[in-house]
């Protein structure tokens, strides 16, 4: 078991006459900030000039500024903003501000694991990973609850960086929930190889291939979309609140039996070969790599790939189904 970490163990007031700046105001950013900011610390939003984000935080009560005016000031620098864009913002508006007694934070291990960040010895870097998304880790500290968090320590220059990062995650929640220890490798390496092979990439590819099985077989792409999308949130859901075997203990024993006879049949040998091919292209860097070309290049494939996705016919079934789900509005 790692060592997980309550709100007894954190205390704010190492951030007494400090200021944490948080760099990005996208989903992740504004929940952080603001939650932060309810937890009685102070913070300022380095956000470039003219975007959406921009004007919500200025709705929020933020002034928010660039990040090298941001870097001078501050004492912790958290780096919220989309992984491929990090390294150069780095670069360009805060390596040269990061001076010995400072912190630079990251919600994600990406640039410091794969080497797109490298800062200097003599300062913490730290990270304080929120296992949700921002929208979410924002209406679970309102409610008076939080998101788990992961907390991991790349550099303890000030000897003082888990009570620091600990502080931080109390600041938004996550304590209340519980902060687990990790290092930047594993939570960097897991986080990719889920998003791939399971809660995105895996997820997707099956809902569309059962969806486009289905409609092939002659049934409608209404039932088809019912079957294979819609009514997977009711499992996941249950999943989520009792475990693989808290759902089967909820669903038909019909479904039950299809479960454990059909679903080794799916997911067999050969996926789970190339789910190791996946994670190994996550541990060598292949996929890092990759993915920073395709930014510097215009990110040509990506866009691509996004515009079919959108053309699916899955995505317009679902589209003219949702409309006629009036709770799905508010």
């Amino acid at each position: 078991m790692p060592k997980i970490y309550y709100d007894k163990d954190a205390d704010l007031n190492v951030y007494k006459g400090r200021t944490i700046a948080i760099v990005g105001y996208g989903i992740q950013g504004r929940g952080q900030a603001l939650s932060l900011r309810d937890s009685g610390l102070n913070v300022l939003v380095a956000q470039r000039e003219g975007g959406a984000n921009y004007a919500q935080a200025k709705k929020d009560g933020f002034e928010p500024v660039e990040a090298n005016i941001l870097a001078q000031k501050a004492d912790v620098i958290m780096m919220l903003t989309q992984d491929h864009l990090q390294g150069d913002i780095y670069k360009k508006s805060i390596r040269r501000y990061l001076k010995k007694g400072k912190s630079l934070a990251f919600s994600h291990g990406f640039n410091i694991h794969f080497g797109q960040i490298k800062p200097p010895q003599d300062v913490d870097v730290w990270m304080i990973a929120p296992k949700g998304p921002g929208a979410l880790v924002r209406r679970q500290y309102e409610e008076g609850r939080g998101v788990p968090c992961l907390v991991a320590i790349h550099q303890n220059a000030s000897g003082h960086a888990l009570k620091d990062a600990l502080a931080y995650a109390k600041g938004i929640g996550g304590t209340r929930a519980g902060v687990l220890e990790t290092t930047f490798k594993e939570e960097t390496e897991t986080d990719l190889f889920g998003e791939q092979s399971v809660l995105c990439g895996g997820t997707s590819a099956l809902i569309k291939a059962g969806f486009e099985t289905l409609v092939e077989a002659g049934y409608q792409p209404e039932i088809a979309y019912f079957e294979c999308l819609h009514e997977l949130k009711l499992i996941v859901d249950l999943i989520y609140e009792g475990g693989i075997k808290g759902m089967r203990q909820r669903v038909s024993d019909t479904a039950e039996y299809g479960d454990y006879t059909r679903g080794p049949r799916i997911i067999n040998e050969r996926t789970r070969k190339e789910m190791k091919k996946i994670l190994k292209e996550v541990q060598s860097g292949k996929f890092a790599r990759e993915w920073m070309r395709e930014n510097k290049k215009g990110r040509p494939h990506f866009n691509q790939y996004r515009s079919e996705a959108q053309q699916n016919s899955v995505e317009e079934v679902g589209e003219r189904l949702r409309g006629m789900m009036s709770w799905m509005k508010k």
